[in-house]
């Protein structure tokens, strides 16, 4: 390892997050002492607590945010969910301020910031338009900056564990419309490799979409499959769809943010990034599904 890999200062966030938690160990693996921000270090690995710096920051919060990233080369920045906040869509986009803000205030080289394919509509998406809001805070400070644009993830499926194994999987996404699936820890991969290299400048999007596109049908026969007994698709229509939502407890802006992805992403939405060598990663569904749905 090159002299400028171990004085590097990478700052990342979500670190307990199916993408993050990757990230941090291979930035470990690769001789790096990563600083990661989170809103209660007590959830922290401890196998990891010599490894790294933990600041107590929420992500909102954007002195927090300036203070702990002060000195850092590189930021990886996830936008997590803003839970105070009824529209997810404002809520993201004050994570991403807080990142901007950051990133000016620190000089921050560069940052790879994990968007999602359909931010680049920059509205009717849903709560991805956040994301959208997100990128373009991050473009505007002129700093280099990494967009991945990532594909559905695998790990959604662990929200419905228990229909799953009933032999079901509902869905407002058309049971035969294809679309990017993938394993979050790839995208980890591909976040960490950018974050050590120093072969990138600019502003940069690329697209991590898994294996291949799958459908929900194809989906279903897969994990089904794996766990040895039928799974059946079931498409909810919109209205069917947003009403589940609301007898959840979800306000409008809520539901409107999860319900406004698969309506304004599978109809006639044509993906900015091509499937190429660089964007599709190697863990299949079935792989994943063989260990974490079990």
């Amino acid at each position: 390892m090159g002299r400028r890999e171990q004085e590097m200062r990478i700052v990342v966030t979500t670190p307990m997050g199916h993408v993050g938690a990757r990230v941090v160990q291979l930035l470990v693996q690769a001789g790096v002492r990563p600083t990661v921000l989170m809103r209660d270090p007590g959830r922290l690995d401890p196998a990891m607590r010599g490894l790294v710096d933990v600041a107590q920051v929420d992500q909102g919060d954007s002195d927090a945010v300036v203070r702990a990233t002060e000195g850092a080369d590189r930021l990886f920045w996830v936008d997590p969910p803003a839970l105070v906040d009824g529209d997810p869509v404002a809520g993201y986009a004050r994570m991403g301020a807080s990142a901007a803000r950051a990133v000016v205030e620190n000089e921050i080289e560069a940052t790879v910031f994990v968007s999602s394919g359909g931010a680049e509509k920059r509205g009717g998406a849903g709560e991805i338009d956040g994301l959208a809001r997100t990128e373009e805070l991050l473009d505007k400070t002129g700093a280099n900056v990494l967009h991945l644009r990532c594909g559905y993830f695998f790990t959604n499926l662990l929200t419905q564990l228990d229909e799953i194994r009933a032999g079901t999987l509902s869905t407002p996404w058309p049971l035969d419309h294809a679309m990017a699936w993938v394993d979050p820890r790839d995208i980890g991969e591909v976040a960490a490799v950018r974050l050590l290299s120093e072969a990138w400048s600019g502003r940069v999007v690329q697209a991590v979409h898994g294996p291949c596109d799958l459908t929900f049908r194809e989906v279903a026969e897969i994990i089904g499959s794996r766990l040895g007994h039928e799974v059946t698709p079931i498409h909810l229509a919109d209205n069917e769809f947003r009403d589940i939502l609301r007898s959840a407890g979800l306000g409008q802006g809520q539901i409107d943010g999860i319900a406004g992805m698969s309506a304004g992403l599978s109809s006639g939405f044509v993906a900015e990034d091509a499937r190429t060598v660089l964007t599709t990663t190697p863990t299949t569904l079935g792989a994943w599904a063989s260990t974490a749905l079990r």
